[in-house]
């Protein structure tokens, strides 16, 4: 082992340095992975909610006429009243996945640098293969990927700003907006293409989790690697079928 500025005087004492190889981080890595963790467990949670939600879609309409789905999307609009104003809660809860998200990309970004350089110029090699392979090979474009998605779902059936979404949006008609949205096969496509990716993301990501929440023990490390494939999986599934329920014309309003 070489360094840049070898210290004579620590040599002659049967060193190499007195100096730190590294500087040390301002956010140490074990608090990074934590953060990555927690985050990425509350994200898994999240999305497994918002499927339920969206499948409402397929329940029958009230006596009344009304939507289930669109009475789903009323009451997120209004929980917590009247405690608290319209919109209060919901908006907390996007506050929160907003530093959530924040924090997990900031966690990403900052281990793949520190590993990078742990690395330097090698590389690693014969990784074993399969979905764990691929899914740790990827991890990093499938976080971008999955960002641009958030990025253009929120366009679309959050904001309704075209030209994400669909000219007839809107506001509070959650079923005929995402009808609308989904019968544009590009839209569902990519869609589609995002579910894939959030397969492999949150598969290795509640792997990661497990390891990083310092579960050792042998059973709890089976159940979260059976949660790793179910979860994932049942979250694909279910939004997978929704659009392409909606662009195959199963779904009208």
């Amino acid at each position: 082992m070489t360094v840049r500025n070898p210290d004579r005087e620590a040599i002659a004492h049967g060193y190499i340095t007195n100096e730190s190889l590294r500087e040390k981080p301002s956010v140490p890595t074990w608090a990074l992975k934590l953060v990555m963790a927690i985050t990425g467990l509350l994200f898994a949670m999240f999305v497994v909610g918002h499927m339920a939600g969206n499948l409402k879609i397929y329940s029958a309409p009230y006596e009344d006429g009304q939507n289930p789905i669109d009475k789903y999307g009323h009451f997120l609009r209004t929980m917590g009243e009247p405690i608290l104003p319209a919109g209060t809660a919901l908006w907390a809860i996007r506050i929160v996945l907003l530093v959530a998200i924040i924090a997990h990309i900031y966690g990403a970004v900052a281990l793949h640098g520190r590993s990078k350089r742990s690395r330097g110029k090698f590389s690693r090699t014969n990784l074993m293969g399969g979905v764990d392979s691929f899914a740790t090979k990827t991890m990093l474009f499938t976080g971008i990927f999955l960002l641009l998605f958030i990025v253009f779902h929120l366009l679309d059936l959050t904001m309704g700003v075209a030209p994400a979404a669909p000219e007839g949006f809107v506001h509070g008609s959650v079923k005929a907006n995402m009808i609308e949205t989904f019968s544009r096969w590009p839209v569902t496509i990519f869609y589609v293409l995002a579910m894939v990716a959030l397969f492999f993301h949150l598969t290795h990501g509640i792997k990661l989790a497990a390891s990083d929440l310092g579960i050792t023990g042998k059973k709890w490390r089976q159940v979260f690697v059976v949660l790793a494939y179910v979860i994932p999986a049942v979250v694909t599934i279910g939004n997978i079928i929704l659009p392409l329920s909606v662009a195959l014309g199963w779904v009208t309003l």
